[in-house]
């Protein structure tokens, strides 16, 4: 696939410390080689990485996200959460909003769309992770889930030029399962049609590597990819956005 204007998020969930610091720099030069090519790559890291990767990261050209944000827009007492307005003071860019580990943990599609809200006025730009379970594609319910799971959570919000869509099926994150071709094909479809008048980006997630890459990259409607634990490995991850280029 030659589609431009790929996104490539590393989310590295609950991992790394100050020495996964040295990690960064052989993607960092590789980006800068890499120029040419018209990809976008951020870092998502745990909530203790950010100030340093914000330092890190100054001089490239790569982004930097968190992995989730409170719905309060500044502050609170809301003890042990952070809010958009204090991560876009540490220099974060970007946030990922509705990942299907905190939706397990409570987080509602209000939440989220608050926080979809409160992040956009904070000025930073939206991951927005949506995905059925299990069960769910079982009884043929992916198609209806991912249509209220879009309404809610971008429910109210007119401005979506700064959002991302990743569109991670639950049952797929962690298992090295991926779906098949078809099956992929069909839903990025599905949620194309959905966001037709907002025309937002839509990026795929998911058990990504460097094996499967090539398969999943032939669906020529995606824009991209969020990447969990191959992201934390640098040659996996620059593997991976050099096989998209082929």
């Amino acid at each position: 696939m030659t589609n431009n204007n790929m996104y490539f998020i590393a989310n590295w969930k609950m991992f790394g410390d100050v020495k996964s610091l040295n990690s960064l720099n052989k993607v960092i030069k590789f980006s800068k080689i890499y120029q040419k090519n018209k990809f976008k790559l951020i870092y998502c890291p745990p909530y203790t990485l950010l100030s340093l990767f914000s330092k890190k990261l100054k001089n490239s050209n790569i982004g930097l996200g968190a992995q989730n944000c409170h719905q309060e827009e500044t502050s609170g007492p809301f003890t042990g959460s952070i809010s958009p307005k204090m991560l876009k003071k540490i220099g974060v860019q970007y946030v990922i909003i509705g990942h299907s580990e905190n939706r397990a943990t409570g987080e509602t599609d209000l939440i989220i769309n608050k926080k979809i809200k409160s992040s956009i006025k904070c000025g930073l730009k939206i991951i927005f992770c949506i995905g059925e379970t299990l069960l769910q594609r079982k009884k043929k319910q992916t198609h209806r889930i991912l249509n209220n799971q879009i309404i809610k959570g971008l429910k109210g919000i007119n401005k979506t030029n700064n959002i991302l869509i990743a569109y991670e099926p639950i049952w797929s994150i962690g298992t090295g399962i991926i779906p098949e071709k078809k099956d992929l094909e069909k839903n990025i479809n599905f949620i194309k049609k959905k966001i037709k008048l907002k025309k937002l980006k839509v990026l795929y997630g998911g058990s990504i590597n460097p094996k499967n890459i090539n398969n999943i990259n032939q669906i020529s409607e995606l824009n991209g990819f969020l990447v969990g634990g191959a992201s934390q490995d640098p040659k996996k991850f620059i593997d991976i956005v050099k096989k998209t280029f082929k």
